[in-house]
Parts: C-alpha cells; structure tokens; sequence
C-alpha cells in the first residue's frame, strides 16, 4: 500500500461526491468534473490553491492538525473519514515506519472461558477480519465461514472468494461494502502491516467486485450494526452486533450478536443454541451443500 497514492485518491474521490450546493456555494453553468473544483476545496478548507494541490498529490508533509481539520470541515467528512485521513496523513510522512507488532493468533484460556459463559453467538477477530475464536453458538452461526475452503477463516476472504456467500448473506451488497470501508480504515492505521497487505492483494487479484469497491476509498467504524443471516438450518436471521476491544490482547475484539426478544430471529437462535447444545450434532450443512441435496 501506497501512502501518497492513497492520501492522493481518497481526497480526491471526497472532492468529487459533493456537489457546490451541498457545500453552500453557487454553481455557474455545466462543471466538466464531478464535486467541487480544488479552488473550492481550498477556499472552504482556508489554503491557497497551489497548496491543496499539493495535499491533493499526496505530499503532506508537515501538514498541521489546523489544515487537516481544514480539509476535514471543507469535504465533510464524518467520524470514520476524518480519522482515515489523519492516518494516511502520519503514514504519508517521511518518519521511520512504525513497527506493528504481530496481531495474536490465539486466545487466551480465560477469553475462551468467558466466550463459552456467553449464552449468544460471540466470535473473536482481528484487525484484518480473521477469526481467531468463537463460542458453540458462533461457530454454528459462522459454520459456512469456519467450514469454508477459503481458508484461514476471514470474514472478507469468505465473502468475496467463496460462491456460498451470497446465499448466507442475503445483503450481500450492503456486507461487502462494509467489509471493504472497515479493511480501508485498518489499512490506514497500519499501513507496515504485511499481512493486511497481503490480504488486500490477494482479494484485489482474484475478487473484480472487491477491487472495486476498494477504489472508491469509503471508509468505516465497524463497531455495531446489523447483520441479515441466512442459516441453512435454522433459517433468516436479523441480528444486532456490537464489538468491544479485548485491551489485553492488542488487535483482537469480541462481538456478540443478539436479537429482539419474542422475534422469530430471537427464535432461530434460541433453536440454534439447542442444536448446538446436543453432544452428537453434526456440522451445519453450507447453503450450497444443501442447494446440491436438492
């Protein structure tokens, strides 16, 4: 990844999605570009022209936090864009790379412990969407995920790489794109790490649909929302998910996912939590498993 190139096209994909009217200016005749002009940008962000195109080129050194907020309040950009940008803009300067130490790839016993005391679906991942960890309910929930051949088991790789997606993600759409916004953001925050790196590469080249989306540089916190599930043997699920750091292990979190008590989803998972409960129940069959037993 690319510090200037990324600084370079995120501005510049900010700049084209607002129009003079969102920004309070007049507009005069037809525009030959999308958005705003870069004279508008930088009279909204308070610089000279020649400057921003310099930021717009991805030379940002010695950038100040006052014109980085500049450009924030000129392109609108919300909670997730503006950290984004900042990060690019420590990543673009000409400083000794931050070394990034090597995300854990195991649980603890005692985080095990706590995920299995959790009576709802619960997983534990990393920064860059793999898998570390679940509780019974997570795994059977994730079973296409787990179970996949794309493996390690990656949110993002299963998504993008394995054709049973769509049918476990009826908003497939809608997931992907966030998968994408979220790995934007990480890689913004930790431009050395290689193995994100490697990831990003290996859905660019085989994912058209992911190398896509990564060009549009939309970024995202992907802390709570949620998830439309359709499990091959307990239904469609809709589900909330909230996320919470584990602060002794850097990089990892845990989510849970629940859903409205005395709804058909709170239903399917009270179900699925009997199923997995049974000693002898057998692997959750892959949505095109069982698309082949028809």
């Amino acid at each position: 990844m690319d510090a200037a190139n990324d600084i370079a096209e995120f501005l510049t994909t900010r700049r084209a999605r607002i129009t003079p009217e969102q920004a309070g200016l007049p507009s005069y005749g037809k525009r030959r570009v999308p958005g705003l002009r870069r004279e508008e940008v930088a009279s909204l962000a308070g610089m000279s022209v020649e400057y921003y195109k310099r930021l717009e080129r991805g030379n940002v050194s010695g950038a100040s936090e006052l014109v980085l907020e500049g450009l924030a309040r000129a392109l609108q950009l919300d909670d997730a864009e503006r950290a984004h940008l900042f990060d690019l803009a420590r990543a673009a300067n000409p400083v000794v790379p931050r070394r990034t130490r090597p995300v854990k790839q195991q649980i603890r016993p005692v985080v095990q412990r706590i995920l299995d005391q959790i009576g709802a679906p619960a997983t534990v991942s990393n920064q860059r969407l793999d898998y570390i960890g679940a509780n019974a309910m997570g795994r059977a929930l994730y079973a296409p995920v787990f179970d996949s051949p794309r493996q390690p088991a990656n949110s993002a790789r299963f998504t993008f790489l394995d054709p049973a997606a769509p049918g476990f993600y009826p908003e497939w759409d809608r997931v992907a794109s966030e998968l994408v916004a979220h790995l934007r953001s990480e890689a913004g925050r930790n431009p050395y790490d290689r193995q994100l790196s490697d990831l990003v590469g290996e859905l660019s080249t085989r994912s058209d649909e992911f190398r896509v989306r990564w060009a549009a540089h939309n970024v995202r916190f992907h802390q709570t929302g949620t998830k439309h599930i359709h499990h091959a043997i307990v239904g469609d699920l809709h589900l909330s998910y909230e996320t919470m750091e584990l602060s002794a292990d850097d990089g990892l979190r845990l989510a849970i996912f629940t859903a409205e008590p005395g709804s058909a989803s709170q239903q399917a998972l009270d179900l699925l939590g009997s199923w997995t409960a049974t000693p002898d129940h057998v692997a959750t069959p892959r949505p095109s498993d069982r698309a082949r037993e028809r």
